[in-house]
């Protein structure tokens, strides 16, 4: 039954839509991989499995009946605790909401949910999605399946930490400074922040915000672009939504990329410390292209000012959302503190980040003149001890705050541009590590072909972790 729950959800997909196996099969697979695996990780928080079950033979009925099937026909998935679900238990990992249960569900899950997928349970966040480790006081600490002592990355841990260990095959997460891509480098899977927009957000709180976006996540950067394919696409209650339709990335990824332009760069040109074993797996992966037929260059944009951007709207949308719970003496300290930060911003500091967000945009788009992708760490260090906070140093330099270490994929989140963490090798200590593959702004489907190529040249993605 473990062959099912390793399956790439396209296979998958291919296999109920032929009737080789029945979506009962399948969810019932996963199901027993989950109650023999999910206790050492902690990834799945809250599992429906009798609803799960029942919607399967209903999925059954309806191939049975020889009806067309939506493209996630059958497929079992987990969605990310601070996304809605209908009467499933969402806590958003606070102890205010620990028995919370929505009546509708947000716009990601609708979707995947129209599209054929069948809901089987929850995945684990860090409390309120802040902070990329995934820990909390309603569920606990979510383990990296690669070496249990070890942080799972955040704040879409649970869902990556469900993927690698063949609990789910394809999975819904969130990025605002590294969210889908921290926890994808952490566990050897695939994390892809498309451009704001792609994916409307319904409902926000913020709808005109760009910093935090919702997308897939998955094994394999094809199974990632299956899923884009259905969260992706324009919705009219979000402002910022993009017109191109999500059947756009339901086209074959294959690319020749002889020729392309290619910048790398193990440090984002100098501006972040990254760990001497990080930087080897990017430098690495930098002469991948060039066997791939790509023009490569040590190179990077003047990411000059993305910090203070960062930092800066980050702590304003900390302090308009979550501000009204400090009151209740039931918030961790670094979101009481990014809380603080935001309540002392007045309005030229806002107005300075936002100068300094369009400057930096302005750099970016004349470096993509010259270059068709950029390639950068994901994560500054790798996988770190779970019973830290945060990493509090790199290579001898401290990291003051929670959000330091996290610099290598924020900095990517204030440029706007779409970024995809692929697996791209290990540690001395057998430990992942992704690289981050960035494209111009909205070139979404470009660098999921890119991804594809270096996956499919490298074959890091294929390793699993021991679970049994």
């Amino acid at each position: 039954m473990d062959e099912i729950c390793f399956l790439p959800a396209t296979r998958l997909r291919a296999a109920l839509a032929a009737r080789e196996l029945s979506a009962r099969e399948v969810v019932r697979a996963h199901l027993d991989r989950i109650e023999r695996v999910n206790p050492a990780v902690n990834a799945v928080v809250t599992l429906v499995a009798e609803r799960a079950l029942a919607e399967a033979h209903e999925a059954d009925e309806r191939a049975a009946s020889g009806v067309e099937l939506p493209p996630l026909h059958g497929l079992p998935v987990a969605h990310k605790d601070t996304h809605d679900t209908a009467g499933i238990r969402t806590t958003y990992g606070s102890p205010l909401f620990a028995d919370h249960v929505p009546e509708r569900d947000e716009l990601v899950v609708a979707r995947m949910r129209a599209a054929g997928a069948i809901t089987i349970g929850k995945t684990n966040v860090p409390e309120w999605a802040a902070g990329s480790h995934t820990f909390n006081p309603v569920f606990g600490l979510t383990r990296n399946p690669y070496d249990l002592s070890r942080s799972a990355g955040g704040s879409s841990g649970g869902a990556a930490v469900a993927l690698a260990c063949g609990m789910h095959p394809l999975a819904d997460g969130s990025d605002m400074g590294g969210s889908l891509r921290n926890p994808a480098s952490f566990t050897n899977v695939v994390g892809f922040r498309p451009s704001p927009g792609r994916v409307p957000t319904v409902p926000a709180k913020l709808a005109w915000s760009t910093l935090s976006v919702q997308g897939p996540m998955a094994r394999s950067v094809e199974d990632a672009a299956l899923l884009l394919s259905v969260l992706a696409g324009p919705d009219p209650r979000s402002p910022i939504s993009l017109a191109e339709p999500g059947s756009s990335f339901a086209r074959p990824l294959a690319r020749d990329l002889a020729g392309a332009r290619v910048a790398w760069s193990p440090d984002l040109g100098g501006s972040v410390r990254v760990d001497r074993e990080v930087r080897a797996v990017v430098e690495a992966s930098a002469k991948v292209f060039e066997e791939l037929g790509c023009r490569v260059e040590r190179d990077c944009p003047d990411f000059s000012g993305a910090d203070e951007v960062f930092r800066t709207l980050r702590a304003w949308q900390f302090g308009v959302r979550f501000g009204p719970l400090l009151g209740t003496g039931m918030v961790k300290e670094s979101i009481r503190w990014n809380v603080e930060e935001g309540r002392r911003l007045t309005g030229p500091d806002l107005g300075r980040a936002e100068v300094l967000r369009t400057e930096l945009f302005q750099r970016v788009h004349e470096f993509f003149t010259r270059y068709d992708f950029l390639v950068l760490p994901v994560s500054q260090v790798p996988p770190f001890d779970a019973g830290l906070e945060y990493p509090v140093e790199i290579d001898g330099e401290p990291m003051e705050t929670y959000l330091d270490w996290m610099r290598s994929a924020y900095f990517v989140s204030a440029t706007g541009c779409p970024a995809l963490a692929v697996p791209a090798g290990f540690t001395g200590a057998g430990l992942p590590v992704g690289v981050q593959i960035v494209g111009p702004h909205r070139a979404d489907f470009a660098v999921l072909q890119a991804g594809h190529a270096f996956e499919r040249a490298t074959g890091f993605g294929e390793r699993r972790p021991v679970t049994d």
